[in-house]
């Protein structure tokens, strides 16, 4: 089935016979009671088994998990309580001292701070390199290459990866390839077709979609991975809430319907943005101008809703226009229905110095725009005039 169909008969098991409830039931406990101790060991020992302790695995998470697992034509899936449990669970699980780990330079901030950590105490080498250059890739991976670490979208600058010539050559070269999807989602882009092994996803952003869940999600192509990375997740503690994954349930069911709102309405701003004295560049994947462009339509079904962009003023100018909307708020996630802005230099980025700043293409004017699904006119409206200063 297509997506759009997928999102809305989200998976909901039968409770047991006649009828069953069209929203997936919250199940709101801790521990799950056995008759047979053998049923239990089992249990304990198998993620797709019964449920045992929420921690291993809850129905309501599992509903969330297999859902997932369909929307982006995965084997598998694991729920986590934030994006970056979902990151580092995988990172924890498939490296150790010694490995090799190529990433992609424009990565969210986040990310390169565990990255950083697994290089500084635990002795993993990590090197960055473009998202567009295969030959880069081949001359940089290695016999201790393990992971190669890409986003679909880069956060902030909207590159797009040349995800279908890097995931190949990552195959052929036994690297696993690993795709954080957040700001795509599986409406735009499904990763796993186009030769991933893992989708990460901070499912707080566009699944959830209404800035009231906190949860992220790792996506399998292959089972026997996502047993090994499961085993080693849940030691770590990453589970999912049941209540964030039914919330996270709730807004993927209408996931089609705000993307193309957000994608619409992300397109008018960019466009509208690129022609404003004040403002320096513009970055939005389909937009001409953007150097990803090539790469995003052929990759994307559509612009994604995160515009960025650089004001001729710097640093000041960025500050300035954060607190100068109204109508847009100044805070730090993205993907909710409504509109949201941040300085990234001073926020999300906060832990890289001016080079590192630099080399990920962010400047110190740079504003970051999650456009949500206003009326545009009014949405227009706040921005020119936090443009103008007024």
């Amino acid at each position: 089935m297509d997506v759009r169909t997928r999102a809305v008969h989200v998976v909901n098991e039968p409770l047991g016979e006649g009828s069953r409830p069209l929203s997936v039931p919250l199940v709101q406990s801790s521990a799950f009671a056995f008759d047979s101790a053998d049923e239990l060991a089992r249990a304990m020992a198998d993620p797709d088994g019964e449920a045992v302790y929420s921690r291993r695995g809850n129905p309501t998470v599992r509903a969330l998990e297999r859902t997932l697992a369909g929307l982006e034509g995965g084997a598998a899936a694991m729920s986590t309580a934030s994006g970056m449990g979902a990151i580092s669970g995988v990172l924890f699980a498939l490296l150790k001292p010694g490995d090799h780990v190529l990433a992609q330079r424009c990565l969210y901030g986040g990310t390169y701070s565990v990255l950083a950590d697994l290089a500084g105490r635990f002795g993993v080498e990590v090197q960055y390199l473009g998202g567009d250059d295969v030959g880069e890739f081949e001359r940089a991976v290695r016999g201790t290459t393990r992971l190669l670490l890409l986003e679909t979208i880069a956060n902030p600058t909207g590159e797009v990866a040349d995800l279908p010539g890097l995931l190949a050559a990552a195959r052929r070269s036994g690297v696993v390839g690993v795709v954080d999807n957040s700001l795509a989602s599986p409406v735009l882009c499904r990763p796993l077709e186009l030769g991933a092994d893992i989708v990460v996803h901070s499912t707080t952003k566009y699944l959830g979609g209404h800035s009231d869940v906190l949860g992220g999600a790792a996506v399998f192509a292959d089972p026997a991975l996502h047993r090994r990375v499961w085993t080693r997740a849940v030691e770590l503690g990453a589970t999912a809430d049941p209540f964030a994954a039914w919330l996270t349930l709730r807004g993927i069911q209408t996931l089609p319907l705000r993307m193309a709102q957000h994608c619409l309405n992300a397109e008018a701003v960019a466009r509208r943005l690129a022609a404003h004295p004040a403002v320096a560049a513009v970055h939005w994947p389909w937009l001409e101008s953007h150097p990803s462009y090539g790469l995003a339509r052929k990759v994307l079904s559509g612009g994604g809703g995160m515009v960025s962009f650089e004001l001729a003023g710097g640093r000041a100018a960025g500050r300035a226009f954060v607190e100068r909307v109204r109508l847009a708020r100044l805070a730090l996630s993205l993907g909710g229905v409504e509109t949201l802005v941040t300085h990234p230099a001073s926020t999300s980025h906060r832990e890289l110095d001016g080079p590192a700043l630099a080399a990920a293409g962010i400047g110190a004017g740079m504003v970051r725009m999650s456009v949500g699904i206003e009326y545009i006119e009014d949405l227009w409206a706040d921005i020119s005039q936090a443009l103008d200063g007024s």
